[in-house]
């Protein structure tokens, strides 16, 4: 059995080949029957009336005969003047002829079967003969690849009294019918090779023509996303249950059109909620104490305490302190809604992230480059971004537990896209924290917004790239940056 159904193109090519290879056998086989049954039906016509012809003679002499028509006398009257050779001379076949026991009377020298004349007829032979509307009987055999006919019948006198058995063998040559068999087979056969040549390619044109309309759609149903605009179908002169098909698929992609509009208007609403929650969220975290050292300044507000100047510089840190912390949550959101302009340009990935990591200070990383230049287009600020966010989330996985924290970084590349692995040994991430860990506002640590891998997130997706996160917890952690190579024109 296949391992994988054949398609539907394949399965009309091979029905088609089959018909015309079973059509020509059935045709062979039932052109050979009816030549056999022709056959058959021409040697027992032609015995009969050879059969006929003879009686017709044996009559004749019967009635000239000087000797008593007897059947003792058979023997006489047929040997007179040697008439009975002269029979079968006339007629070519062997002439027999037997006493209505079945013993035998007289016969010519050519005989086709002698073990049967000389054991006489057999009792069941006379008995058919006898009870036989017409007085015949045929009996068929085949001796040594031969195919013979023995026919039996009653002779009577003028007064229609049965006088003796007639015995006429005859050989069936089917030798004529063996060679215009074969001729037609010849001849048929030479016909099958061409029309099967014919309708390899009749085939071939006709289950492309049934399967194209069918092969477009599927094409078009592996091609559909949610996420972007769709094409729909527009073939014409198809059959009914293709045009049914195609309507089908239309109207489908006309409700995933309208499906992934309220889809997205639902997700930007949802993440403009937990935005704004989320915003709100932060600037309360400042508000707060700034609130509070105001109050506090007010209940202890004294001109003529010598030490005022000193409190209202304390006082204007904290605000400033908080002010601050205020405008970097601004940024931070400012940055993550809307990424800068882009500047696209081939990089080559080792410089880059070196260059990015000049700014890290830091013993505890390592870098690995790629053998050899590696090229992308990419935006340089943007790049840097994704290598700067990523070490500082893994300088800041420190596990307690663990001496010291090693962060390793390694260029690699294949055939198609460029890999920037990042990896620490640091605390690791749950399995559950890792299905949320690119979405925005989601952080697993006690300080900052969540923002920096979902930033991370949306600007690999606007180059076709993407980030992968391998994670156990206390052992360590590993993003894997895929991004497309550069392909040069």
């Amino acid at each position: 059995m296949f391992k994988r159904s054949l398609s539907l193109q394949v399965q009309l090519f091979f029905a088609m080949l089959l018909l015309v290879f079973f059509a020509s056998i059935l045709i062979a086989g039932v052109t050979a029957y009816s030549y056999k049954n022709e056959a058959e039906l021409f040697h027992q016509k032609r015995l009969i009336r050879k059969e006929l012809s003879i009686r017709q003679n044996i009559d004749y002499i019967l009635k000239r005969t000087t000797y008593p028509v007897i059947t003792e006398k058979v023997p006489l009257i047929f040997k007179e003047n040697n008439r009975i050779y002269e029979l079968s001379e006339i007629h070519q076949m062997p002439i027999v002829m037997y006493d209505l026991n079945g013993d035998l009377l007289i016969r010519t020298n050519r005989s086709i079967v002698r073990d049967t004349i000389t054991q006489g007829i057999p009792d069941f032979v006379i008995s058919e003969v006898n009870d036989a509307p017409n007085k015949r009987f045929v009996v068929n055999y085949n001796k040594e690849g031969e195919h013979y006919k023995s026919l039996y019948t009653v002779i009577t006198d003028a007064k229609f009294k049965p006088l003796a058995i007639l015995n006429l063998p005859y050989l069936q040559n089917d030798k004529l019918l063996e060679r215009d068999i074969k001729s037609f087979l010849n001849n048929l056969l030479r016909v099958s090779l061409f029309m099967l040549v014919v309708s390899i390619g009749v085939a071939y044109l006709l289950s492309n023509y049934i399967t194209r309309s069918i092969k477009t759609i599927v094409e078009n149903i592996y091609q559909t996303r949610i996420d972007k605009q769709n094409k729909k179908i527009d073939i014409k002169n198809t059959s009914k249950e293709v045009s049914v098909l195609i309507k089908a698929y239309n109207e489908m992609i006309d409700k995933l059109e309208e499906s992934a509009q309220k889809l997205a208007k639902s997700e930007r609403e949802s993440a403009w909620r937990e935005m704004a929650k989320q915003v709100a969220h932060e600037i309360k975290n400042p508000l707060t104490p700034m609130r509070l050292t105001v109050q506090s300044f007010e209940r202890r507000f004294n001109p003529e305490d010598p030490n005022i100047i000193v409190k209202v510089k304390e006082y204007s840190k904290t605000l400033i302190d908080q002010i601050d912390t205020l405008s970097a949550i601004a940024s931070a959101f400012s940055n993550f809604a809307k990424m800068p302009k882009q500047h696209e340009q081939v990089l080559e990935i080792n410089t880059e992230v070196q260059s990015g990591l000049d700014i890290f200070s830091d013993s505890n990383i390592s870098f690995t480059p790629f053998s050899e230049d590696v090229e992308i287009y990419f935006d340089k600020s943007q790049l840097l971004r994704i290598v700067t966010n990523l070490v500082k989330n893994a300088l800041q996985a420190v596990d307690p537990s663990k001496q010291n924290l090693k962060v390793q970084l390694q260029i690699l590349k294949d055939d198609r896209y460029a890999y920037i692995t990042v990896s620490d040994n640091g605390v690791g991430i749950s399995a559950a924290d890792q299905e949320k860990i690119f979405e925005p506002n989601f952080t697993t640590k006690t300080s900052g917004m969540g923002l920096g891998l979902a930033m991370v997130k949306s600007i690999l997706e606007i180059y076709n790239g993407r980030v992968v996160l391998n994670s156990k917890l206390h052992v360590g952690s590993t993003f894997k940056v895929i991004i497309p190579l550069y392909q040069k024109k």
